[in-house]
């Protein structure tokens, strides 16, 4: 008997011992949200007289080092070769900065790490972490801050560059071109930027999207935004820029051939009717036609009545009369190639479009055929719009509606008297029901005259480039969708936006956009009213490069 109890006993001691030992997974702490903390910088910050060959700062945590050659900003600048910051990869609770070159004197240095330093395990970054030095015996303590918007476009890039020049008897409008900034400083990712440790003095402020990343402003691919006067510290604290893309210098390229009837002339910037000259010789029957290409810089040359193995032009290249030889060689064939161009349903105030890739010259709208939805015979007629490669057909376009539309060989002739086999396009209409409407009051007090522009998805739907009597903008017809409205002051009256010029000082004309996207429904009029003067809300208070965590003293060591 006692043996069988003892028996029991091991069996449910063994039991026990086995749901025990059991495997479960883990389910470890709460996740890691905090970004790494600064314990110790060596030596400390606001350190005077530096002169030491870099600087360490330990954190609290294993750290590594992410996009550091984009996120770290120092100023006065200093070259990649100038400087190391370690370790380059892997993790560690330490990051030093290694300065190969001596540092300016009685200069105040900033580190700005930007969120480069992130923690090993979770990527937590150290947002805008500062550094801050002086090889003199000051620390200088003036700032500069305000934000950056695009002078045309609603959203801006996320990284602007802002640099600022001391004015003195080596300063020139074209420094900019030539010169590094003393001091720099980025608004990553938003648009307000914040410049510190400053000292007393002139400036010359401007922001640039640096494509290059080379702290000069280079025209053909820069945007640019500056302040109309120097700044003059410590009077200036606050100053907002609107950054924009110049004219970009107008420059020929090469001419080339692209077959036996067509040359191409390249050109740089942009086009506003220079002048060119052919000046080969050819017989009394040539004749020419002028297309500009919609995709890239080019001006489409296209002839008839010659046959050349080389054509000649005359261009005006860096204020220099020039030739200029194209060589006719691996030509390539075409033939005439009719596409429709409207997309989708065609709205009940459009007209629908053809495209062409070869120029249009002739048009006989009795080749043209339409029959509705009934079959029945609708009028219409053609017509070449122009740049001669779109032709508008033109009909009376009712709700609910389907066409066929038929264009009977010689229809359309291009420009050599070529023309097309029989084409068929079909396209519909939507009810009055499913669109929307938008009926817009404005109120704008300015000297000015303004364009009222809608947009969707970046693409201009519709402008009233003039005053409307009664105050009321109406865009009719309107697909759902979210859209944008701007205002254009147009203030030399040209009936479009004009961009600004740095040397000449110029400003580009103001922009602004209604505060809201407006979200048109089918079967909807909405009824809003665009002041202009309520569009400009204070600076936000949010997390930004213009409140960095500036770097803690401490003396605790790892």
């Amino acid at each position: 008997m006692k043996n069988r109890k003892y028996l029991i006993l091991l069996s449910l001691l063994f039991l026990i011992t086995l749901r025990c030992a059991k495997r479960v997974s883990p389910t470890g702490g709460p996740k890691d949200s905090l970004p790494p903390k600064l314990i110790n910088a060596s030596p400390k910050l606001n350190t005077t007289f530096f002169d030491k060959e870099g600087f360490t700062l330990t954190f609290d945590e294993y750290v590594s080092l992410k996009d550091v050659s984009k996120q770290l900003i120092i100023s006065p600048p200093l070259n990649s070769s100038q400087y190391k910051v370690s370790p380059t990869t892997g993790a560690s609770k330490k990051i030093t900065l290694e300065l190969k070159d001596s540092l300016m004197e009685n200069t105040t240095y900033t580190f700005n790490f930007g969120e480069s330093i992130i923690d090993f395990n979770e990527s937590n970054p150290t947002s805008y972490l500062t550094y801050t030095l002086s090889t003199g015996e000051t620390i200088d303590s003036l700032y500069i801050r305000g934000k950056i918007l695009d002078a045309f476009e609603k959203e801006i890039e996320p990284f602007i560059s802002l640099q600022l020049y001391p004015v003195d008897s080596t300063y020139n409008d074209s420094t900019i071109y030539t010169k590094k900034p003393l001091y720099v400083t980025s608004t990553l990712d938003t648009t307000i930027y914040r410049f510190q440790n400053l000292r007393a003095g002139k400036y010359a402020l401007i922001a640039l999207e640096d494509k290059a990343g080379n702290y000069f402003f280079d025209q053909n691919i820069d945007k640019i935004g500056f302040f109309n006067r120097l700044i003059e510290l410590p009077k200036d604290s606050i100053i907002n820029l609107r950054l924009f893309k110049e004219k970009t210098n107008f420059e020929w390229d090469k001419p080339y051939f692209i077959n036996d009837h067509h040359v191409k002339l390249a050109y740089y910037g942009e086009y506003n009717d220079e002048s060119y000259k052919m000046i080969s010789n050819v017989s009394e029957a040539f004749e020419s036609l002028v297309t500009k290409s919609r995709k890239t810089d080019t001006l489409d040359y296209w002839f008839r009545g010659s046959t050349l193995d080389s054509i000649k032009f005359e261009l005006e290249i860096q204020d220099t009369i020039r030739i200029k030889t194209a060589f006719l060689k691996d030509p390539v064939k075409d033939s005439l190639v009719i596409k429709k161009y409207t997309t989708g349903s065609l709205g009940l105030k459009n007209k629908l479009e053809l495209e062409s890739n070869l120029p249009i010259t002739n048009v006989d709208s009795s080749k043209l055929m339409i029959t509705n939805i009934d079959t029945l015979p609708v009028p219409g007629t053609l017509k070449v719009l122009e740049n001669y490669d779109r032709i508008e057909v033109d009909f009376e376009v009712l709700p609910s509606d389907r066409y066929n539309v038929t264009l009977l060989p010689n229809a359309l002739k291009d420009f050599w008297g070529r023309t097309h086999d029989t084409l068929n396009f079909r396209t519909s209409t939507k009810k009055i029901e499913d669109y929307g409407n938008i009926y817009l009051r404005v109120q704008h007090e300015s000297p000015f005259p303004f364009i009222i522009e809608l947009i969707e998805n970046k693409k201009l739907v519709k402008r009233y480039d003039r005053p409307i009597p009664g105050n009321n903008y109406a865009f009719e017809l309107l697909k759902s969708g979210k859209y944008t409205i701007r205002l254009i002051e147009d203030k030399n009256k040209n009936r479009e936006w004009d961009t600004g010029n740095y040397l000449k000082k110029i400003q580009p004309e103001k922009v602004i956009y209604f505060w809201k996207e407006i979200d048109v429904r089918a079967n909807w009029d909405i009824n809003e009213t665009f002041n202009t003067s309520q569009n400009y809300p204070d600076l936000p208070k949010s997390s930004t490069s213009s409140e960095v965590l500036e770097v803690q003293e401490s003396s605790t060591q790892l």
